[in-house]
């Protein structure tokens, strides 16, 4: 799962980028439109419940990748907007940075920011309908039924952009049409979480600003998180021991990487489930509603190919019981077949045959 990392210039995008992926900011290279990659593990307090239960030899907590893009300036070029939106098009979701800091430069003006970069976004979109409307109306004339169920999603996405609107986000699509929005790249549809570039003074969101953000993030269904990319940065570069002394202080139990993993879960439709033995303790990530031999499939292709059963239990029931042995001794170890729809903290033993 990708997660890339959008805003204007001087948001403050990239020092978030480094602080929730660990990233030197002195190893980027300066300028350039060239994305910056980088693995972020999400933090899971339930990984350690297990284990405290469960003896194992390590670990693994789930990751997000994500992509940091170039970000767009006002009066950006046309190879510089189209470079921008050619890596835009490649990522799952979308994590807008909008600055709500004075940077010395101006106030912040987030309501603005964020128009100012949707409507680039809305822009690329219609172009991309337009032309593709025309070549799916010529097609479907000659009796093509693929160019039919095209143009036929070419004209609805039309109705909102034309409005200038984003197209509604993939999960309100059924999954043909879901298909097709991703065979074209629109990115509009794609989720996208605010995230507001906070003060230290105004970690906790408490400001005008973040209110803006968060209604203009639930009238497009979505979320907001207040974070403070400068204060991250610093807490990356800390011990474990300085970092807990750190956050304390600043009136905070955790990294920004936990509240917003958290939202872009929630704003992508994932889940996590686990898998739990004496190599490891390991989370898994999977979209909410999976079946059971999808979620296999997570683990391995070999073990979604030959899955027979899942045995599973829930990280509750291992914080009641205690053991695996208890867990079968009060019939709450479950055998669930094919159909079966993973829940979140479920743990899971996969029986296969290849």
């Amino acid at each position: 799962m990708e997660c890339g990392i959008v805003g204007l210039g001087s948001s403050g995008k990239t020092t978030l980028f480094c602080s929730l992926t660990g990233t030197p900011i002195s190893s980027l290279p300066v300028g350039g439109l060239k994305p910056h990659l980088g693995i972020a593990k999400i933090p899971d307090p339930r990984l350690g419940t297990i284990a405290s239960n469960i003896t194992t030899k390590q670990i693994v907590a789930a990751t997000i990748e994500f992509v940091d893009i170039a970000g767009l300036s006002s009066g950006a070029g046309a190879a510089k907007t189209n470079e921008f939106l050619s890596h835009v098009r490649q990522v799952d979701a979308l994590c807008h940075v909008v600055r709500c800091f004075d940077d010395g430069q101006g106030v912040p003006t987030p309501a603005k920011d964020i128009e100012s970069l949707q409507t680039e976004l809305i822009l690329a979109d219609l172009l991309v309908a337009e032309s593709s409307l025309e070549k799916a109306a010529k097609l479907s004339k000659r009796g093509d039924s693929e160019a039919k169920a095209r143009l036929a999603i070419m004209e609805k996405v039309l109705e909102p952009l034309n409005d200038g609107l984003p197209i509604p986000t993939l999960n309100t699509w059924s999954q043909a049409d879901q298909k097709l929005l991703k065979s074209y790249g629109m990115i509009t549809a794609k989720p996208m979480l605010f995230v507001a570039n906070v003060s230290e003074e105004n970690i906790k969101g408490e400001t005008n600003d973040f209110k803006v953000i968060s209604e203009l993030a639930k009238s497009a269904g979505s979320e907001a998180v207040a974070v403070c990319a400068g204060l991250e940065a610093e807490l990356a570069e800390l011990d474990e021991a300085d970092r807990d002394e750190m956050l304390e202080s600043m009136g905070l139990t955790e990294p920004a990487i936990g509240p917003l993993a958290r939202a872009v879960y929630r704003v992508l439709g994932l889940a996590s489930f686990y898998t739990a033995g004496d190599k490891e303790v390991r989370a898994w990530t999977i979209r909410c509603g999976a079946n059971a031999p999808e979620a296999a499939g997570a683990v391995h292709s070999d073990i979604q190919r030959g899955f027979i059963r899942a045995e599973c239990y829930s990280v509750d029931d291992l914080v009641e019981l205690k053991n695996e042995k208890a867990i079968k001794a009060a019939g709450k170890m479950r055998s669930e077949g094919k159909n079966y729809q993973v829940q979140d903290g479920d743990i899971v033993h996969f029986l296969f045959n290849v």
